[in-house]
């Protein structure tokens, strides 16, 4: 490795929600844990394969829903942090606790080491409306979008909607409190939509998006990282494979491809919003008018991160570790050609891609390496236990995420 980071820093990664299978927090601790900074998490218990990591120095069993109230919230951050017994870099996995550590820096200030931000962009960046507010602001392309506040605003929707289109949950916290849908659900018909919506409550808490049809589209996504003056430190491009649920959630299987317009756009968008940290930006490429369209801004490290490192040796979590504790973070290419894949759902992710139509004409025929989210020869547990808790919730998990879709899909 061309640098050392400072292992009197350590890093606690932060996740306030009920997901104990995340192979990014995973990543997360074995990218700065091989460095040799002690590693900390936050875990729903003591047998998550965060938690089997050889590279944790300690686990914090701490279930949350995200739906806790904030302040409770930062109070047990600050426990934690005193348990640590010195400052620590937070890492954020999910927009909760991004937006948790934007909303309350004055609090966490001096007893952790994070990026300092405009305390209300993190939170419109993670809302679907906010950050659709935003892209119209600043000239993004990005899918077209309604926001019913009614039931009755949706029937107006459905009058004159063009179907399929996207349901989404629209505000972080929210989705957690009182989700209308599993995840990013297609609906079909008019139908299915209203059909689905009966169930959403007085005041909806969704985003109906336009649908940008998978034949006509192919899926990129950018991960970097932007000091404080908004420059970007690491940045890196990427085309996704498959994801499951189907074209619209996790990635389970991507490849580093260089793309200097993508790239450029991202750049010029986190400049003109001013955003400090780790971005993982979706993007949907429309090839009938050659546009790239924004769709989601996660203002955290995105599940997938460690696809892309750079020929330094730099990934995301790694620069903004050498960012905050004052190092210089090396420069270097990406490696073009490398890919990435999660074992456990990138198998039904490929079964249901088959007769989809949708291609990838930038993926490389062959990986020049390939990164595996769970399984290292370095730190075999985490994998192991993912096995252990992934065969009958796993399974039950992606069948209802299977599900929920196909409803949107089918429903008439």
């Amino acid at each position: 490795m061309p640098f050392k980071a400072d292992r009197d820093v350590p890093a606690l990664i932060v996740k306030f929600g009920d997901y104990p299978l995340h192979h990014g927090g995973v990543g997360a601790i074995r990218s700065l844990g091989r460095l040799g900074v002690p590693m900390y998490a936050i875990t729903e218990d003591r047998y998550t394969p965060a938690a089997a990591s050889r590279y944790l120095t300690r686990a914090f069993v701490w279930p949350t829903t995200g739906t806790e109230d904030p302040g409770r919230l930062v109070e047990g951050l600050i426990r934690i942090g005193r348990r640590i017994g010195r400052p620590a870099v937070l890492v954020p996995t999910d927009e909760e606790a991004a937006v948790l550590i934007a909303e309350h820096q004055s609090d966490l200030f001096g007893r952790f080491l994070f990026p300092r931000v405009e305390p209300g962009l993190t939170r419109r960046l993670a809302s679907k409306q906010g950050l659709h507010e935003l892209c119209v602001e600043h000239g993004i392309a990005s899918p077209q979008a309604a926001f019913p506040q009614s039931y009755e605003e949706i029937v107006a929707f459905a009058e004159t909607a063009r179907f399929p289109v996207v349901a989404k949950n629209r505000e972080a916290f929210v989705r957690r409190r009182r989700p209308a849908v599993g995840g990013t659900t297609r609906i079909a018909t008019r139908e299915g939509l209203l059909a689905l919506a009966r169930d959403w409550g007085e005041r909806p808490g969704v985003i109906l998006q336009e649908y940008l049809p998978r034949e006509e589209a192919e899926d990129w996504i950018v991960h970097a990282y932007f000091d404080e003056n908004s420059t970007p430190l690491a940045l890196f491009t990427g085309v996704k494979v498959r994801s499951w649920p189907p074209h619209a959630g996790m990635t389970a299987n991507a490849y580093v491809v260089d793309n200097p317009e993508l790239a450029d756009l991202a750049a010029r968008f986190v400049k003109q919003i001013g955003y400090t940290g780790v971005i993982d930006l979706d993007l949907r490429f429309d090839r009938r008018d050659g546009q790239y369209k924004l769709l989601d801004f996660n203002p955290r490290m995105g599940a997938q991160f460690r696809l892309f490192e750079s020929e330094s040796g730099v990934d995301v979590v790694r620069a903004m570790h050498l960012d905050l504790t004052g190092r210089a973070v090396p420069e270097g290419e990406q490696r073009a050609g490398h890919r990435y894949v999660v074992e456990n759902i990138d198998l039904p992710a490929l079964l249901a891609y088959r007769r989809s139509g949708y291609t990838t004409p930038h993926a490389p025929a062959r990986p020049s390496g390939t990164e595996l989210a769970w399984f290292a020869g370095d730190d075999p547990l985490p994998f192991l236990t993912m096995l252990g808790r992934f065969v009958r919730p796993g399974a039950k998990h992606l069948y209802q995420l299977w599900r929920t879709n196909r409803r949107g899909n089918t429903t008439s």
